[in-house]
């Protein structure tokens, strides 16, 4: 069955006439009360690492002790001073008229030694000056719990490998829906549990531990339980609050490099590696991990010499607890992967290793040649999109969705065309899904600003709004793609047609906000 669902998508082809109307230059329109908003990360912009009674967090302590490690060995510190600079980031937001702004809680911020014995009054009267700000400016806050930056304090006693981070959690939850959670209803528990557990637990995250064959599983599980204890934990608050808790996942489009049978069934681990571990717990009727991924795991784990598979089944207890601890399906997307099994991979892989139980590789390319003269660049692969957002309806009984991250890196500078290629293109994608029934309420583009790209540090431009990080004031200058999202949202259309110069806009614009360069 869950093959068969793969091959019936991934035939799908494209979505039609939801791609741009040539005639028009436009789409159909957005519902009228599709909700757009943009989001960032606490550690990515707002700085003040050690302000006002914050504690350090694992990536104040990676970025010190590993320097090496980010592209531009640059770290976190001051990145763009959101903590200093709330009331313009607001203000930004104001302007392109978002309905929505997704952030995250630094929770050494609240929690400066990372349990709830101690509550740093400053760090929560920073939140509620934001939270403030925005409901004041009519723009809905979606507050994610954790976005990567675990107290250090926590981390030494061994982070998410300590099953004991399930209270931690749970109680640091508590915390915010005791001190926000009469404005906050829209709650994002833990960002991306495949690509936090990935990273982390490899080389190039926080905390820098490398157990690819056995972290990276108990730090999976350890979120699914820490998701789930927060979750019901808002069952105190939820009647009196009436808010919803959901827990963002991540996932690309795995497209097969051939119809072989090889590359299919990597198609198939991809899913059930990539989401299916984590997904599958909270949204299917079965309520536990795919089979595909327990036969693997623990097939590779008996070859190994284990005694038992190195991913622990779920108890009955469990996936009880786990299952439906999600009001929502937040959805972070960014382009395909060509996923392929063959001979190329023989030695490939640490053993053991997440990537050797899989077994399958994988690739994105920025461009292929479809002729002499004629290049098929990355944003060009949107009807990925479409077909990532129809798996989800089909695979997990057509939950509501909110597409929490999408956006492309691009070269410094003001002009930023692929990015608004891409904006335009995934955007016309998820409108072909939402006429086709796929219930996708919202949008979150990645991201408002310029910040700190983790192990790439400084290296990759988000941002709709650029930030030169050298620059101390950290001004915020709106590229091309801010005018062109501010006009989307204002129609409800995406018009190809609408080509603005930043620099003649940010002359003329009437907003502060929009004129914030110097030219």
């Amino acid at each position: 069955m869950y093959r068969a669902i793969v091959l019936l998508i991934w035939t799908m082809g494209t979505f039609g006439h939801y791609v741009r109307d040539n005639s028009s230059g436009k789409t159909d329109r957005f519902p009228e009360d599709f909700l757009f908003g943009v989001a960032t990360s606490a550690y990515q912009t707002e700085g003040g690492w050690d302000a006002d009674g914050k504690g350090p967090s694992m990536w104040d302590h990676f970025v010190r002790h590993n320097p090496d490690a980010i592209a531009d060995m640059s770290n976190g510190d001051v990145a763009a001073k959101s903590y200093e600079l709330y009331k313009r980031d607001v203000e930004m937001l104001t302007d392109l008229g978002v309905g929505a702004y997704r952030f995250s809680i630094s929770w050494p911020r609240i929690l400066p030694y990372g349990t709830s014995d101690y509550v740093n009054p400053m760090g929560v009267a920073y939140y509620n000056s934001l939270i403030d700000e925005l409901l004041a400016n009519g723009i809905t806050p979606f507050v994610t719990m954790y976005h990567w930056d675990l107290p250090q304090a926590l981390s030494e006693r061994g982070g998410w490998l300590n099953a004991e981070v399930v209270d931690w959690f749970g109680n640091y939850s508590r915390v915010l829906y005791e001190n926000f959670g009469d404005r906050v209803k829209f709650w994002l528990t833990i960002n991306e549990p495949y690509i936090h557990c990935k990273v982390g637990y490899g080389t190039e995250h926080a905390p820098g531990v490398r157990s690819p064959g056995q972290g990276f599983y108990d730090c999976g599980r350890n979120i699914l339980m820490a998701n789930a204890r927060a979750y019901r934990a808002y069952d105190e608050f939820r009647g009196s609050q009436g808010g919803q808790v959901g827990l963002p996942f991540s996932l690309n489009w795995p497209e097969p490099a051939s119809d072989s049978k090889d590359d299919l069934d990597a198609v198939n681990c991809y899913f059930a590696f990539h989401l299916g571990q984590y997904a599958d717990p909270i949204f299917t009727e079965r309520g536990n991990y795919p089979d595909i991924l327990l036969e693997r795991v623990e097939t590779a784990s008996l070859k190994q010499g284990y005694t038992k598979s190195r991913l622990r089944r779920l108890t009955e207890e469990e996936a009880v607890y786990i299952k439906g601890t999600s009001d929502f399906f937040a959805l972070n997307h960014y382009n395909i992967d060509i996923v392929y099994r063959n001979e190329s991979l023989q030695g490939m892989f640490e053993v053991p290793s997440v990537d050797d139980d899989g077994y399958y590789g994988y690739y994105t390319k920025n461009s292929i040649s479809k002729s002499e003269n004629r290049t098929l660049e990355l944003w060009e692969y949107s009807p990925g999109f479409y077909k990532v957002l129809n798996y989800i309806k089909e695979k997990y009984n057509e939950p509501v969705i909110y597409v929490m991250e999408n956006g492309k890196n691009t070269p410094k500078g003001l002009q930023d065309h692929t990015k608004i290629e891409y904006l335009r293109n995934y955007l016309t994608a998820m409108l072909g899904a939402i006429k086709s029934g796929i219930n996708v309420k919202g949008y979150f583009a990645w991201s408002l600003m310029d910040g700190f790209e983790w192990h790439m540090g400084y290296t990759m431009s988000f941002g709709l709004y650029e930030i030169d990080m050298t620059d101390a004031s950290r001004t915020r200058v709106p590229r091309t793609s801010a005018f062109v999202y501010k006009e989307i949202i204002r129609s409800g259309m995406v018009d190809y047609d609408y080509n603005p110069d930043p620099y003649e806009m940010n002359k003329s614009s009437a907003s502060t906000a929009l004129r914030d360069i110097t030219i």
